[in-house]
């Protein structure tokens, strides 16, 4: 299957990264994708754009060419206390916020602390999406995770990059989230975390662990453009509001 959807990519404003909006929308276009999120890192990271490339995402249209681009952050996780490398009225600005572990903005612990931080992340109420959290780097308690996301109305994302580019090793981690997010009824999502625009939509490995849990499509945001927008409508994004036309389509109901 196809997926029209994809909530985690980068572009040229994060310097790892090589791809601008420009190319992301030539690709979506091409492989028949509908939806996606711009999501570059927070400010905190030493490569990232400033606070203002954020600020600055309203003048991206919502539509090009008939693909939606929603307007997002893979924010920094700073502490234990789950705060992240944005804030403020600034947040309710954007469509989308992704937050995740990054080692150069907080280092690994133990098992402990890094279950706290990435639940008392998800409990500020700032936070959409929980960014790769089977990295194999931070260990967490996936039950206690799963359930207060799902307490909470937080994805996680099984992050397909973790098994082709990077945090290799995530594989049992992540099938024992998805095992997880079965059980308690979490929300998942597939994120490409393309730092390069070919890899937009591709989620191939993540798709191979959902499938072996038997995780329910009808949880899984990728499924319709529709469906990522009313999770994030639910969620406070009335940003969102702008993007109404890709409701209307037979897969979103």
């Amino acid at each position: 299957m196809q997926y029209q959807v994809d909530t985690h990519t980068h572009t040229v404003a994060s310097s790892h990264a090589y791809s601008t909006i420009h190319d992301y929308i030539a690709v979506a276009k091409q492989k028949g994708i509908r939806l996606f999120a711009t999501t570059d890192h927070g400010p905190a990271m030493a490569d990232a754009p400033h606070f203002w490339h954020f600020v600055n995402l309203r003048v991206l249209p919502r539509m090009v060419d008939g693909v939606g681009i929603l307007r997002g952050i893979e924010a920094n996780i700073k502490n234990i206390d789950g705060e992240i490398d944005y804030f403020g009225d600034y947040l309710s600005q954007l469509d989308i916020v992704l937050a995740g572990f990054h080692e150069p903005v907080y280092p690994p612990s133990d098992r402990a602390t890094h279950t706290e931080a990435m639940i008392n992340t998800i409990k500020s109420g700032k936070v959409d999406i929980i960014t790769h959290p089977g990295n194999p780097a931070y260990p967490i308690d996936i039950e206690a995770v799963a359930r207060a996301a799902a307490e909470h109305g937080v994805a996680l994302e099984i992050n397909n990059s973790s098994f082709e580019v990077s945090r290799k090793g995530s594989e049992a981690n992540c099938t024992a989230i998805a095992k997880a997010a079965k059980e308690f009824g979490t929300i998942l999502v597939m994120g490409s975390d393309s730092h390069v625009a070919f890899s937009l939509g591709e989620f191939g490995c993540a798709k191979t662990i959902i499938d072996a849990v038997a995780y329910p499509e009808s949880h899984l945001l990728n499924r319709s453009p529709g469906a990522l927008l009313a999770f994030l409508a639910g969620r406070g994004h009335h940003t969102v509001a702008d993007l109404a036309a890709l409701f209307n389509d037979d897969n979103d109901k």
